[in-house]
């Protein structure tokens, strides 16, 4: 490679240069050099307006960044690899110890004795599979898979604005970085994988974040795993259980219930995972970005400071305007999320009543924990727009045990049988009266079934009585039984034989 004219000899390259290199290699830096030279523009007073720092550690650091933003991102909207890195290391955060062996032992044994419990409030049998205790690094891992197909069609939407947004304000660069910016070739590419890596950070914080907190794969009220799993994370359960008044192990077989609780139920119910996760998939595909947010967030951030792009998504610059259709499915994703853990509440209030002293007051701290929510869920929040809370809980737990108390635990659970079954957003508006609309509502359609049957049978008496029914000249000499017409029926002069005419009928007696 030639010696750079502009650079004297044996010197260092610009930092323009350094930057063009990393991003886009040496042989396509050195041409986009060379074009710049060509077009009068100082490579060094290029550098200086863009803030790029002279010190020459300084830059190969801000570089790596830059790296490590753009690479193994593919053509994906999110970079994964990133997003995976980045939730292990959030994970990690404070510590993420091991599982031991005495722990595990623990989880096993109280995961085991929730199953025994549960057998005797709900007719949904075990889960199957075994029975497991995570560390947080492993909850990561066992998640990240249903995070990648909530998340995708949102960055899609996420990476597109961003694209335009980035180009539209390229307009407004002085002439020499536009010159210099066609000289890069495609930028858009470049811009993707931005979007893909910024997006990635953000997927891998609110993972990471939640990592820490889930007490399992249930604990979000989404089915995060696609295999029956029962599982708990002992590091999160025992930061839970500091400054309660319960002891651990009651704690523990407390949080073990509800999650064998919540594997049950997704493990029995085939159409609830696909229901749940198609729900937030309908929202994600029906999402638009507020371009202005978006707008006012890239003026005033250096897309080469990872840590300013991280803090910009995080703040919730890239607000997510609802439509309609997503307004209703944020309804439906309520109701479900409710109906779920309303479900789960109850029969673990049912399972533990004989055997745990603390059992209600466990119950209300984890309806405020839930009710509340705490960083992770407010982070997905800003990522994808949805809260997972179930805002109607109390309604939901409510609904099941009138349900539960006036038609047992067979019909309650009978309910989970198919979709259309579920109560609706207006029942829960008065869940107590649940059963009793449920049974005025089955009884209306029985009278109707019945009058269809009827009607098609020919056995309504309106259909066999009505006028006109009988073909005149169709009745049998003799077929009449005296007495049986009502007096003044008959129309003298009609019936085929008159001498078998009633003489009953007034239309027939001689005039006196």
């Amino acid at each position: 490679m030639s010696q750079d004219p502009t650079r004297p000899e044996g010197g260092e390259p610009h930092s323009w240069e350094e930057l063009l290199r990393s991003m886009m290699g040496p042989e396509a830096a050195e041409e986009a050099m060379r074009a710049m030279r060509a077009s009068g523009l100082d490579p060094e007073a290029m550098s200086r307006a863009a803030g790029l720092p002279a010190d020459r550690n300084q830059l190969m650091m801000m570089i790596g960044q830059m790296q490590q933003l753009l690479a193994s991102g593919g053509g994906d909207p999110v970079n994964w690899r990133l997003a995976h890195d980045l939730a292990r290391q959030t994970a990690h955060t404070g510590g993420d110890p091991s599982v031991t062996a005495a722990e595990a032992e623990r989880v096993r044994s109280a995961l085991s004795v929730a199953d025994l419990w549960l057998d005797a409030a709900t007719d949904l049998g075990p889960a199957g599979g075994r029975y497991e205790a995570w560390s947080r690094a492993d909850w990561v891992e066992r998640t990240l898979p249903t995070w990648k197909r909530l998340s995708e069609p949102v960055a899609t939407s996420v990476s597109q604005a961003l694209v335009e947004t980035i180009e539209a304000q390229a307009e407004h660069l002085p002439p020499e970085f536009r010159a210099m910016a066609s000289q890069m070739g495609p930028v858009e590419g470049m811009l993707r994988q931005l979007g893909g890596a910024v997006f990635g950070m953000q997927v891998g914080q609110a993972v990471g974040t939640l990592a820490r907190e889930a007490f399992g794969p249930a604990d979000t009220g989404l089915p995060l795993v696609e295999e029956p799993a029962t599982a708990l994370v002992p590091a999160n359960v025992a930061d839970f259980t500091e400054g309660l008044d319960a002891p651990a192990e009651e704690v523990r077989l407390f949080l073990a219930v509800r999650e064998v609780a919540h594997a049950r139920l997704f493990a029995h119910v085939p159409w609830l995972r696909a229901h749940l996760l198609g729900i937030v998939e309908a929202y994600a595909r029906e999402i638009t970005i507020d371009t202005e947010a978006m707008e006012e967030a890239v003026r005033g951030i250096d897309p080469t400071d990872p840590e300013q792009l991280r803090e910009a998504f995080s703040g919730g610059v890239f607000a997510l305007e609802q439509s309609p259709a997503q307004k209703a499915a944020l309804v439906r994703l309520e109701t479900a999320l409710a109906l779920v853990e309303g479900w789960v509440e109850e029969v673990t209030a049912q399972a533990v009543a004989p055997h745990l002293p603390h059992a209600v007051p466990l119950r209300e701290m984890l309806r405020r924990r839930r009710a509340t929510g705490g960083p992770a869920e407010q982070t997905f929040a800003t990522l994808v727009g949805l809260e997972l809370r179930p805002r109607r809980l109390r309604e939901a737990a409510t609904l099941w045990a009138s349900l539960g108390a006036e038609r047992g635990t067979a019909e309650r659970d009978a309910l989970w049988s198919h979709p259309d079954l579920m109560p609706t957003p207006e029942e829960l508006d008065d869940p107590k009266s649940f059963v009793a609309t449920r049974r005025a509502a089955r009884a209306a359609e029985e009278d109707v079934d019945a009058a269809l049957a009827a009607l098609l049978g020919g056995t309504l008496p309106e259909a066999a009585g009505a006028p006109g029914s009988e073909t005149p000249g169709t009745d049998a000499p003799g077929s009449e039984t005296p007495g049986m017409d009502r007096p003044g029926t008959d129309t003298p002069g009609t019936d085929v034989d008159p001498e078998t005419d009633d003489p009953t009928d007034e239309g027939d007696q001689p005039a006196r």
